[in-house]
């Protein structure tokens, strides 16, 4: 019985993929529509600051972005070769051929399927949760390598059941396969709606109900963990066919809801998480595309059309509604393609807008200059590790973990510096991250002159110190020092009797300067 629903389930979600990837083949050319886009996309932000008298940032230089798109769409600062090739480059087009480089680069899948995960399972690097993280961030980072649509992606995150593909299944054991916890951590994740809310009382500022929450937390009501494992990594789960939730401190039962209302027909065949990963897919399901568009834009920009990214509603509009309906709709044109959206985006002058303003930052919703954001702690140590010579890595299979020292150090400083408030243009470090960069052993081994990569490189009697010191700015801040600093510098290193050792000093106050740490 099991197995036919499941068949069924996928049967019937191919045939759905099928029928939208016809009507996408049908349009225009994918390089008309991504520029009409981002022409609408510029336009709009473009009427909203003329109608207000608002002046915008100039264009970003050619080393502001370079370092941004880098670590927005690979989660990595650029390598000195990178930046040097770029600033040299001449041709009108090299920002557009740089983001579709970026995109096609090993590095994006990981990079977004770290971010994603960090969504799924927030914080999360502790010991507890290690295969949790592990096992959802390699399922993703096969999917975004693949360009697998969203719409297809969700579903088959929905309806997993483990076995070889256990990332999903990892994700249900790590919120205790609780119908409530697996109903508002989906619900913000999938559908931007923070329906919890409603979980013991209607919602205090949108219009869901007690019923409402709890109808769609009975779409997991069924799911259980299976007792056939052929290992500790492996994790499978299956849905009974009986099991109700019902409303707080009562017996009534609650039957499966979509969001919006509507009850699962009697008639419909599969399971319930089938049902519900085929509304999904469906366009009777207003949330889905808003929710990812809205969430890559917060991805580029820092903050959403909507903000919080969770919390789409009535009573919560968009700051710029016409734009964010026209971007759903080229999103779900698309075919649900992330990687398009995201060339999209980058391919904006709104994107490629510099953070710097001679006068006091509009309203950060405006969109009218690029939010300065904090580096996530991957990004941090994945630079660092670029920096000290080292290879940026994703988060490796569970079982090699305990055995790769570089892995162990790499979960020890992520763990230390998860240091980012409610979204990513808020800082919020202490003390321990303070420390952490002043001395820990990943800035040390970056910035001291007997185990830093590029420093090691430098030591060649080719260079003067002019170059060396213009050479560890690229390295880090990606563009060339002013005058000023590179005259302050030069001078502490040739006044040293130990020149390699000045230039550490330099290093790690490059890597403890603010300017590092932020992505603007």
């Amino acid at each position: 019985m099991q197995t036919t629903m499941n068949r069924f389930g996928s049967i019937t979600l191919s045939i759905l993929y099928a029928t939208l990837s016809c009507s996408v083949l049908a349009d225009d050319a994918p390089a008309t529509r991504r520029a009409e886009m981002i022409g609408r996309i510029d336009g709009l932000l473009a009427e909203r600051w003329a109608a207000e008298g608002i002046e915008p940032a100039t264009q970003s230089d050619d080393s502001e972005f370079v370092r941004r798109v880098h670590l927005d769409l690979t989660g990595v600062i650029p390598r000195v070769a990178d930046v040097r090739e770029f600033l040299e480059d001449e041709r009108s087009d090299k920002r557009e051929r740089l983001i579709e480089q970026l995109l096609a680069s090993p590095r994006y899948p990981t990079h977004l399927a770290s971010t994603w995960r960090q969504v799924m399972i927030p914080g999360g690097l502790d010991v507890e949760q290690l295969q949790n993280v592990a096992g959802v961030q390699n399922w993703l980072r096969r999917q975004f390598a693949q360009n697998m649509r969203y719409d297809r992606i969700v579903s088959d995150f929905l309806v997993a059941t483990g076995g070889g593909e256990a990332g999903p299944a990892l994700y249900y054991t790590s919120l205790e396969l609780k119908p409530e916890k697996l109903a508002a951590s989906t619900s913000r994740i999938f559908l931007g709606l923070q329906i919890e809310c409603a979980e013991c009382h209607a919602h205090p500022f949108d219009h869901w109900k007690q019923e409402d929450f709890w109808g769609y937390a009975a779409f997991f009501a069924r799911l259980e963990q299976s007792e056939n494992r052929r290992g500790p990594a492996e994790v499978g789960l299956i849905d009974r066919d009986s099991g109700e939730v019902t409303l707080p401190d009562s017996e009534t039962i609650v039957p499966p809801r979509y969001p919006g209302g509507t009850l699962v027909s009697k008639e419909a065949s599969g399971t319930r998480r089938v049902q519900l990963a085929i509304w999904m897919a469906s366009r009777d399901n207003p949330y889905l595309a808003k929710a990812a568009v809205n969430r890559m834009w917060a991805h580029l920009f820092g903050r959403g059309l909507i903000d919080p990214v969770d919390d789409i509603g009535g009573h919560n509009p968009a700051s710029y509604p016409k734009l964010f309906a026209e971007l759903t709709d080229y999103f779900v044109g698309s075919g649900f393609d992330i990687k398009e959206l995201l060339s999209t985006l980058a391919n904006t002058k709104a994107y490629q807008l510099s953070s710097r303003l001679d006068h006091e930052p509009y309203a950060a919703e405006l969109f009218a200059s690029m939010a300065i954001k904090t580096m996530t702690a991957e990004q941090m140590y994945d630079s660092l590790q670029r920096i000290a010579g080292g290879r940026p890595t994703e988060i490796p299979n569970f079982l090699a973990i305990r055995s790769n020292l570089f892995d162990q150090q790499r979960l020890a400083f992520i763990g230390k510096m998860q240091m980012r408030g409610s979204s990513a243009t808020e800082f919020d470090a202490g003390v321990l991250q303070a420390l952490t960069l002043l001395n820990g052993s990943d800035l040390n081994a970056a910035s001291q002159s007997e185990q830093s990569g590029v420093l090691i490189a430098l030591d060649s009697p080719l260079f003067t110190t002019e170059e060396r010191v213009e050479t560890l700015f690229l390295g880090t801040l990606s563009r060339q020092p002013s005058e000023g600093e590179l005259q302050l510098f030069v001078a502490h290193v040739n006044d040293s009797s130990a020149q390699r050792d000045a230039l550490g000093d330099v290093l790690w106050a490059l890597l403890n300067s603010a300017e590092f740490a932020l992505n603007h």
